[in-house]
């Protein structure tokens, strides 16, 4: 007799549906982007919470997607790379992993299901680019099913280095552009193919007698920039802007940017980035006309999702959270990349929506590293886990009663920074001077001019708080 009022609590319980965007830097109109054409993440914009100053903790992909599965600031060296998952996970036996939010809400009763990219390998099994796929998962005791579709290019990684005849970046021994645009259908690309798996499986999960936690990662706008020519043609080139700002900051350093290598390993590319001189304003107009589309494609994709979850009838008991891993310079700085701790790299997309909680834009300062809670939190969970993070319920439903901590951190390149709601203050463990860059967000959001020197009362408030945010990670030698 106690077997039906179980069921029907199970049946209960919100679902989840994580979408994680490779690359995706806030370049929506939902973010005030008039020019770009993103319809789908508009429209879920408009009924969640959206999140105008989320920060990641580290910015490359698969050490931000570490962070944001175990809900910990970095604590070693190993935390920053892109293998942070495979060695701090898959790699240790079962004893010494840190249990991920998957792996939570599995424990929890949630049939969990993945599809793409959801950790740092694009299917989720460990092996390196020329070789077969393996059998090593990346995130063990995370999935019930993980699934990914490579179509033609036959293996994760070969597809999302993808080009639309089949091969890819590696096999063509990177004798390629970093764009594409092809007469092909939205499946000639392989995100194409990860939303049609995903409905399916959507359509699967509907009929379970318990809830779904479905993480569904899509590659683009991820290098290179290819995307069916429809979505090229969405835009007018002229009406694409470029970089507010394409030079190294007053009082900075160039060991604080990059040379673009990520970028420049496209050896067909017109012209290569470098911090010495900024690439042409039409290619770089090309290069934002190509990232613009991609983002274009991947709204498509999404929009398809989010269609046959209305469809089904689960999208009024399903919280969403679309989420970039960070965001990416387009010439800002002279970088084309990520792997900076500028706003361009660090600043990203963060929109939750969850049922009974009505649509705000929210700009206090979260992090990456408050997703993991928020999601115990809105699905009825203990937070029973050792977390660095805050819910963010309390924001989503009245953000103006909130005592709010206002403050993100995130690592790398050597240095620590700290974002506010006025400021970025970040500080380097390098023997390259300044140690310190010190930047006014009000007065100069496109980081023009360190002014670290220039502010010490300022500078000493926001120097405690980013003490408070050091984890050990670069103590100088």
């Amino acid at each position: 007799m106690l077997l039906f009022p179980s069921i029907a609590q199970e049946r209960d319980r919100p679902n989840v549906l994580l979408i994680a965007v490779d690359d995706l830097r806030p370049e929506l109109g939902a973010y005030g982007k008039a020019y770009a054409i993103t319809p789908h993440m508009d429209r879920l914009a408009s009924q969640s919470s959206l999140f105008t100053n989320h920060y990641v903790t580290v910015p490359t992909c698969g050490a931000s997607r570490y962070s944001l599965l175990v809900g910990k600031l970095p604590q070693s060296r190993q935390d920053l790379s892109n293998m942070a998952a495979v060695n701090q996970l898959a790699r240790k036996p079962e004893s010494e992993r840190r249990k991920t939010f998957i792996q939570d809400f599995r424990e929890k009763g949630y049939y969990t299901v993945g599809i793409g990219k959801i950790s740092h390998y694009p299917d989720g099994y460990v092996y390196e680019y020329d070789e077969p796929k393996s059998d090593l998962i990346e995130l063990p005791g995370s999935w019930d099913e993980m699934l990914f579709n490579p179509g033609k290019w036959e293996t994760g990684h070969n597809a999302f280095f993808g080009y639309a005849d089949g091969s890819n970046r590696t096999d063509r021994n990177k004798q390629v552009k970093p764009y594409e645009m092809a007469e092909v259908s939205d499946e000639g690309y392989v995100d194409g193919l990860s939303a049609e798996l995903a409905i399916t499986k959507l359509q699967e999960l509907k009929a379970k007698d318990q809830p779904f936690f479905l993480g569904l990662g899509f590659f683009k706008p991820h290098l290179p920039f290819t995307a069916p020519k429809k979505y090229w043609d969405l835009y007018d080139p002229e009406e694409i802007p470029l970089a507010p700002f394409p030079a190294i900051p007053q009082g900075s350093s160039r060991a604080s940017l990059i040379q673009s290598g990520e970028f420049n390993q496209y050896a067909l590319g017109e012209e290569k980035a470098g911090l010495d001189q900024a690439i042409s304003d039409p290619y770089a107009r090309k290069l934002r006309h190509a990232y613009l589309a991609a983002v274009s494609y991947v709204d498509a994709q999404i929009g398809k999702v989010l269609d046959e979850l209305e469809r089904l009838g689960l999208a009024e008991n399903t919280v969403i959270v679309l989420w970039g891993d960070h965001g990416w310079h387009l010439g800002d700085q002279l970088v084309w990349g990520k792997h900076t701790l500028f706003e361009s790299a660090l600043h990203s997309v963060l929109m939750i929506k969850a049922p009974g909680i009505p649509s705000a834009k929210i700009k206090q300062v979260v992090s990456t590293l408050d997703i993991y809670p928020t999601l115990l939190d809105l699905t009825g969970n203990d937070d029973d886990s050792d977390l660095d993070g805050k819910s963010l319920v309390g924001l989503m439903k009245n953000s103006q009663s909130v005592n709010w901590r206002n403050t993100a951190y995130s690592y790398f390149n050597q240095g620590i920074s700290l974002r506010t709601p006025t400021h970025r203050l970040t500080q380097y463990f390098r023997s390259e001077s300044p140690e310190f860059e010190l930047y006014d967000l009000i007065k100069d959001p496109n980081e023009t001019q360190n002014i670290a020197s220039y502010s010490p009362q300022v500078f000493g408030v926001l120097k405690a708080l980013l003490d408070a945010g050091n984890t050990g990670l670069f103590d100088k030698q």
